[in-house]
């Protein structure tokens, strides 16, 4: 039985967005083990058992295909938070600090990622008001937590201190030398419930803003 066109058409769509996906997995990996600057498309071709134009089929750059990955990360971040303060009727902010942690620990490879973007990336104007655009998500989960604990002042900048404190955990202790993977995940985690119960102490004495300036 002779394949309609309308199927034809579905298959060959699937067949494009799996190799994508093929694509940004290798990335993902790629831009996880070296700096951001040392990664080249061949590394990416390499890591994907692919020849290199096979990569510009469907992304025109590095760069653009560092964001396409980094994306997809930012997005199981944005939506485990989300379901994660959702579900948290509380407004626990340990347990938000350690699902958090939890999340980074667990995708060590977009950590990385952030981490090697951060020290050695440059990008187009254009790709970084996308990595923007993604971020003001991630700190619109942390802003919306601090609202329902009624925190007064500027919540987006304590949205940005409590990003940049649990980021810190790992930075610091992530490779912590002469202890087990497991005690460095329980060391980072009680860090970040030291870190948290000062949020939470600061947020509840109603004066953690004053005497600051811009």
């Amino acid at each position: 039985m002779a394949m309609d066109a309308d199927t034809f058409s579905k298959l060959k769509v699937r067949e494009r967005e799996a190799r994508k996906c093929l694509i940004v997995d290798a990335a993902e990996r790629s831009f996880a083990a070296k700096p951001f600057n040392k990664v080249s498309m061949r590394d990416i071709a390499r890591e994907a058992g692919i020849s290199p134009a096979s990569i510009y089929r469907y992304f025109p750059d590095q760069q653009t295909l560092f964001v396409e990955a980094f994306l997809r990360g930012s997005r199981r971040v944005i939506e485990s938070f989300r379901q994660a303060v959702e579900e948290n009727q509380g407004v626990s902010l340990e347990r938000i600090a350690g699902e958090l942690l939890d999340f980074l620990i667990e995708n060590d490879p977009y950590f990385r990622m952030m981490t090697h973007f951060m020290l050695d990336g440059s990008l187009s104007p254009a790709l970084v008001e996308r990595l923007n655009e993604e971020s003001r998500l991630l700190i619109d989960q942390f802003d919306y937590l601090f609202g329902k604990m009624n925190a007064a002042g500027d919540r987006r900048l304590l949205a940005h201190a409590f990003f940049s404190a649990m980021n810190g955990i790992l930075i610091t202790f992530r490779d912590y030398p002469g202890r087990s993977k497991e005690e460095v995940v329980e060391h980072m985690k009680l860090v970040g419930r030291v870190i948290a119960r000062l949020f939470a102490l600061s947020i509840a004495s109603s004066d953690w803003y004053r005497g600051l300036s811009a």
